[in-house]
């Protein structure tokens, strides 16, 4: 049962999460940010943050700096629009899945037109 509950509080600060990084105005945050996933711990007192960034290297870490910067605000958001016992502390990972799904598919069609 706790498994399945932890579940529903990730997919919940997920959703909210996301709706809260489109608000911010900082210019280093890009458009083309999502948030691949989070993981909340038992105690919800922190919550660690899988974020995937189109753009260079330098940019994912001007958006990596700004978003650990605006970890305060976020966290007052969430504690805001959701009813939890504790408000988790942000942690903002880069997550690569997507980037790395996208060149595994360009082998793919390259492998393909080679045949």
């Amino acid at each position: 049962m706790g498994k399945n509950r932890m579940g529903r509080i990730s997919e919940e600060v997920k959703r909210e999460l996301s709706s809260i990084l489109r608000e911010l105005k900082d210019p280093r945050i890009p458009l083309m940010l999502s948030v691949v996933s989070v993981t909340v711990t038992n105690d919800l007192r922190y919550a660690k943050a899988y974020v995937s960034i189109m753009g260079s290297e330098q940019e994912k870490k001007d958006c990596l700096a700004a978003l650990k910067k605006a970890a305060g605000f976020v966290r007052h958001e969430i504690g805001q629009r959701l009813d939890l016992r504790y408000t988790p502390e942000f942690v903002f990972v880069m997550d690569n899945s997507i980037a790395h799904g996208a060149y595994i598919n360009q082998l793919i069609h390259e492998t393909m037109d080679k045949q």
